[in-house]
């Protein structure tokens, strides 16, 4: 599919075919296209739990609010951000460049990330986010649809993935074959309320 196509065709469905299955292949190439997305200094702070057991899912919607997205969509992948991710090993991050650039490079990750947690979780929700819209356009250029979800208890949630102790849950996708097309766009805005030319304009 063109990307601009996969773009305006993307849209959040709520109603799955709870008998469709994702092939392994086909999960793999969803999050490999995931991981292409950008990171800051390729810290890949992102971490995909995908589930595909019936009653994991099942067990999810009963604290997702009971949303059917959780149990009939074939799968439900989870992004998490590893709040560590800049200080396990950097250097392999930087692997392929030579070594006093590596070395710089590392030293700037660890000045930045170091004993900051709330810089540590601003990038997850940055890192997890652009990997999600990444997530959700290829899902839809592959011909599957999408729902974007935070509608869960999180806690909860965190307990049935045994989300290690230094990672949160940023949201969660929802990915499988529609059973409905979605609704009309509800009101999108035009593009002179949100875009502004180098600044916004005097009030």
């Amino acid at each position: 599919m063109e990307t601009f196509e996969a773009i305006r065709s993307r849209r959040s469905v709520k109603r799955f075919d709870p008998e469709h299955r994702l092939t392994d292949g086909e999960i793999e190439q969803l999050v490999g296209a995931a991981v292409l997305s950008p990171t800051s200094f390729n810290i890949q702070n992102w971490r995909f739990v995908v589930v595909t057991d019936p009653e994991l899912k099942r067990r999810i919607r009963e604290v997702g609010y009971d949303q059917p997205q959780f149990s009939d969509a074939s799968a439900v992948i989870f992004l998490c951000g590893d709040l560590q991710a800049h200080a396990r090993d950097p250097e392999r991050y930087w692997r392929n460049v030579p070594e006093e650039q590596r070395r710089a490079i590392v030293g700037m990750i660890r000045a930045a990330y170091d004993g900051r947690p709330e810089r540590q979780h601003d990038e997850a929700l940055r890192s997890c986010g652009m990997a999600a819209q990444t997530l959700m356009l290829a899902a839809r250029a592959m011909g599957y649809d999408t729902c974007p979800m935070v509608g869960f208890d999180f806690a909860a949630v965190a307990e049935l993935i045994r989300l290690p102790a230094d990672h949160e849950i940023v949201m969660a996708v929802a990915v499988g074959k529609r059973l409905a097309d979605p609704h009309p766009r509800p009101g999108p805005l035009p593009l002179a309320e949100v875009m502004f030319r180098d600044r916004f304009p005097e009030r």
